[in-house]
């Protein structure tokens, strides 16, 4: 069935229904729920933020059990007043950097590097006030150079690689000493090596966990990223195709209504219409042409140059019930049956885009499944469902991981495989989803998704 759907375009009868989905996606009345790339930056600012925060408290948490273990465990004399200010700074410097993130309207490279240079002055502080560089915790400054080169940029990481080195060097020539007691420690090399024992393995856990959790925030902002070159290169080609058909559409328009004329001509001619044959034919000609006309006239309103009664205020149930009607009256020869359990009824706007999305889908069900078809509505909380589903072979495996994707036909025809990549996309521009199944029972169903709120007059339910 997928490969029926991809395929609308190939049949001359539907073509013109094909292109106007895409025509009208390209100036939706909805917004397509996708981010812009500066507000995936931003997003990933803001995680990897609320991490530094993170290590912030975990920092604070740390300076008091090791300045208590020093203090009252090893006896070692440390200015405990001082560094308990330092701890106090920390702590009002997160609580105020919460609130700080909560109302900031975007966060930057610029605020990141501040955020990691004061990390840097206050470690600078507590190894000043124990011992400055003899402290085996020095080692500290490389996670907030590692945390830096991850998420600055070259020129913010260097400036920080600065920082870090200034801040050591400095402390080798200022700093407090730490006293040692004359007691309890005949070798003071090897608690200095237990110290950088423990420094490296706290550097150590801290960096695998808080680099495993901002590489996995990048990894998420690309996949984004991917995602989004995929949607502006799939509304690149959906523009372009709606600019042909709108294109085709207006040279459509002078032979149509040249055979127009002709045809109402042959209409008044004697000859002809005495002929049952011939004026059965007329009749059928005349219907057609109405038909191209009016793929015409859809196309133009899908693309914003042309206004008339499509766009006029309805229902769901007048809107599914006359599109079913139209359907069914253009297509003979096919059976459609119409389940509506939408319930209550709502007030909505006539989306021409919409209907041709349907007609897609139904269309190229009707071309496996000629017998039977069925159109389902119902309602769930404030979504619309449809589902169209037939008694066809149903999707092949890898037609059903490639739903929605452009050019996706079993048929090897060139510029095939377009109808359910602009069925996808209109409903997408509609702020709904599609998805595609096989039934148990045998045959295939295509399932739209879409917000009350998007078609509903003047976008409130409340009608």
């Amino acid at each position: 069935m997928l490969e029926r759907i991809s395929d609308q375009h190939d049949h001359g009868k539907t073509a013109g229904e094909a292109m106007t989905g895409p025509a009208k996606a390209g100036a939706g009345t909805a917004p397509i729920a996708l981010d812009a790339p500066k507000s995936t930056d931003d997003t990933t600012n803001r995680k990897n933020m609320a991490l530094l925060i993170q290590l912030r408290w975990t920092a604070v948490i740390g300076q008091i059990v090791t300045i208590a273990f020093v203090d009252q465990w090893l006896g070692i004399a440390l200015p405990i007043l001082p560094m308990a200010g330092v701890i106090a700074a920390l702590v009002a410097l997160n609580l105020s950097s919460l609130v700080w993130v909560r109302y900031r309207a975007e966060i930057n490279n610029r605020e990141l590097l501040l955020a990691l240079m004061l990390d840097v002055a206050a470690l600078t502080c507590q190894l000043y006030l124990s011992g400055g560089a003899t402290n085996p915790f020095t080692s500290l400054y490389l996670l907030q150079v590692t945390l830096g080169a991850v998420l600055l940029d070259a020129r913010s990481t260097w400036s920080l690689v600065g920082l870090a080195c200034l801040s050591f060097a400095g402390l080798t020539v200022a700093y407090r000493p730490l006293g040692l007691p004359q007691y309890g420690f005949s070798d003071p090399f090897s608690l200095h090596v237990a110290g950088m024992f423990i420094g490296f393995a706290l550097n150590a856990v801290l960096l695998v966990v808080f680099v495993t959790r901002i590489n996995r925030n990048l990894r998420k902002r690309d996949a984004n990223l991917a995602a989004l070159r995929q949607h502006a290169a799939e509304q690149d080609h959906i523009v372009r195709m709606g600019l042909l058909a709108s294109g085709a559409a207006h040279e459509l328009g002078t032979p149509l209504a040249s055979l127009s004329v002709i045809l109402s001509d042959w209409r008044r001619m004697p000859a002809l219409t005495s002929n049952p044959e011939l004026s059965d034919d007329l009749f059928e000609m005349e219907t057609s042409l109405q038909r191209c006309k009016s793929i015409v006239t859809g196309i133009l309103v899908s693309a914003g140059e042309a206004r008339g009664e499509e766009s006029s205020p309805t229902t769901v149930t007048a809107f599914l019930a006359a599109l079913v009607q139209e359907w069914r009256t253009t297509r003979p020869s096919a059976t459609l049956y119409f389940r509506n359990e939408f319930g209550t009824d709502l007030p909505v706007v006539s989306e021409v885009a919409l209907k041709q999305a349907i007609f897609n889908v139904l269309d190229n069900s009707a071309e496996v499944s000629r017998d039977w078809i069925e159109l389902a509505a119902e309602r769930a909380d404030d979504r619309l469902m449809l589902s169209v589903t037939d008694r066809g072979p149903g999707f092949a495996p890898e037609m059903l991981a490639q739903l929605g994707k452009p050019y996706q036909s079993s048929k090897g025809r060139p510029g095939s495989g377009l109808g359910l990549f602009l069925v996808v996309n209109v409903v997408r521009k509609l702020g709904g989803v599609v998805t595609a199944r096989n039934n148990a029972e045998g045959g295939a169903t295509i399932s739209l998704e879409l917000p009350l709120a998007t078609l509903a007059i003047g976008g409130s339910l409340d009608g």
